[in-house]
C-alpha cells in the first residue's frame, strides 16, 4: 500500500517537471500575432478537357468599354463558329474592375494563351500575372511599349501607318515634312514614326508642333505650323474630328494649298473625312477594308448590331491561334516560335505576322479622302515581300 502510494507520488512529481519543462516565460508585451494566412489561389470552375486547348478572352464586358469589348467577344466567337473549330475551348473573362484578378482566373481555369486585353493600361497587370504563370498574351492594344518575350502586341500601330504614308509621299516626290501632334503618348509614337519614315525615305522633317486637345490649343498649333515655311506635306496626327478642325484652319485663308495633308491610321471609319473639304485629296494608311463589308454583315445578323471596327481583332486571334494549333498538341505549352513565322498569318485585315520583339507587322494601303468617299490609292500588298 505505501509502494503504491510512493510511486503515485512519484509520477506526480515527474509530470510536474515535465509541465515546467515545457513552459515557456513570455516577457510582459503585446502578445505575439500569427502570420495571416495566404489566400487560396482562385478554383477552376470550368471541367478538366485534355482534348482542346483552353483559350482565355480578356476584354471589359462592363463599365464604359463593355461595347467595344463584347463586340471584340462577339467576333471571337464569329470566329469559332465560322471555321467549325473543335480543337479550342474560348472563355471571356471581364477586365473592367480588375485586369489581373481576371488574369489570375483565367491561369487557374488552365487557359494556356490569352488574347487581350483591350487597353493599353491593362497590359502591365496581365502580363504581370501572365507571364509567372508562363501563358503567352497577344493584346490588342497599339501600345508598342507593351510588346515583349511572350507579350505580342496585336492592336494596328501608329508608326505603320505613319511610314506607309510616307513611303508613298516620298514615291510622289514629295521629300519635306512638318507635323500636328497631339501631345501623349499616342502623339509621341506618331512624331517618332514620322523622323524615323522620312529619314529611311531620304527626306526631312522641317516643322514640328505639339497641341492639347482643345480648340485653343489647336488653334495656336495650326497658327504656328502656317508661319513656317519649307514643307509640303502635313501630318495630322490625331483622329476624324480633330484633324478636320485643325485642317480647316490650316487651309483658311486660301493659302497653302500645295501642301499635301497626310493622316495615320485613326482615320479610319471616320465621317468627319468625307465631310471637311479641306481634308480632300489627304492620304493616309490603314488595314484593307475589303473583309470588313462581308463581316459586318454576318455580324449583324447574328447580333442584330453593327459591330465596332476593332472588333476583327478578335475574329483574326481566333484564327492566328488555330493555325498555331496545327502543331501545338493539347497540354502542351503554347509554341511561341511559331508567332515568328515569316510568311505571317491572314485574317478579315489583311496579312500580318509579329516581329521578334513581338510587335504587329501589317500590309497596309493608302487612301486618299475624295467629295463624299474614300478611294484607294496603293493597294494593300497580297502577302508579305511584294
Amino acid at each position: 500500500m505505501i509502494e503504491t502510494r510512493l510511486n503515485r507520488r512519484k509520477l506526480l512529481a515527474a509530470a510536474a517537471m515535465a509541465l515546467v519543462a515545457g513552459c515557456t516565460v513570455v516577457p510582459k508585451g503585446p502578445a505575439p500575432t500569427a502570420p495571416a494566412p495566404k489566400p487560396a489561389p482562385p478554383v477552376s470552375e470550368i471541367p478538366v478537357d485534355a482534348e482542346r486547348h483552353r483559350i482565355a478572352l480578356l476584354v471589359p464586358v462592363s463599365g464604359p468599354n463593355a461595347g467595344v469589348g463584347q463586340s471584340i467577344a462577339n467576333a471571337a466567337t464569329m470566329a469559332l463558329l465560322d471555321t467549325a473549330a473543335k480543337g479550342l475551348r474560348l472563355t471571356t473573362y471581364d477586365t473592367a474592375a480588375n485586369p489581373a484578378e481576371a488574369t489570375r482566373k483565367a491561369v487557374a481555369d488552365g487557359n494556356t494563351l490569352i488574347l487581350g486585353p483591350l487597353l493599353a493600361d491593362d497590359v502591365p497587370a496581365v502580363s504581370g500575372v501572365a507571364k509567372s504563370a508562363k501563358v503567352p498574351v497577344i493584346s490588342f492594344s497599339n501600345d508598342e511599349a507593351a510588346a515583349g518575350r511572350d507579350v505580342y502586341v496585336m492592336g494596328n500601330l501608329p508608326g505603320e501607318s505613319v511610314a506607309r504614308t510616307v513611303a508613298y509621299a516620298r514615291s510622289k516626290g514629295i521629300t519635306t515634312f512638318a507635323a500636328l501632334v497631339p501631345r501623349g503618348d499616342y502623339g509621341a509614337r506618331a512624331s517618332s514614326a514620322l523622323l524615323d519614315a522620312v529619314r529611311g525615305e531620304g527626306g526631312s522633317v522641317v516643322a514640328m508642333e505639339p497641341y492639347d486637345r482643345s480648340s485653343a490649343s489647336i488653334a495656336a498649333a495650326v497658327a504656328r505650323i502656317k508661319a513656317k515655311d519649307g514643307y509640303g506635306a502635313l501630318l495630322i496626327a490625331d483622329g476624324g474630328s480633330l484633324s478636320a478642325r485643325a485642317a480647316g484652319q490650316f487651309r483658311a485663308g486660301g493659302g497653302r494649298t500645295s501642301v499635301k495633308l497626310l493622316g495615320t491610321e485613326l482615320w479610319s471609319g471616320e465621317r468627319e473625312l468625307t465631310t471637311t473639304p479641306a481634308l480632300r485629296g489627304a492620304w493616309f494608311a490603314t488595314v484593307s477594308d475589303s473583309r470588313f463589308a462581308q463581316f459586318s454583315k454576318s455580324y449583324r445578323s447574328r447580333f442584330g448590331a453593327q459591330p465596332f471596327r476593332i472588333a476583327t481583332l478578335g475574329y483574326d486571334a481566333v484564327l492566328l491561334t488555330l493555325r498555331v494549333a496545327r502543331d501545338w498538341k493539347p497540354g502542351k505549352p503554347f509554341p511561341a516560335s511559331a508567332m515568328l513565322d515569316s510568311s505571317g498569318f491572314l485574317g478579315l485585315d489583311g496579312p500580318f505576322r509579329f516581329t521578334r520583339s513581338g510587335m504587329v507587322e501589317r500590309a497596309l494601303e493608302v487612301r486618299e479622302v475624295a467629295a463624299g468617299g474614300i478611294t484607294v490609292v496603293s493597294p494593300a500588298p497580297a502577302r508579305f515581300g511584294e
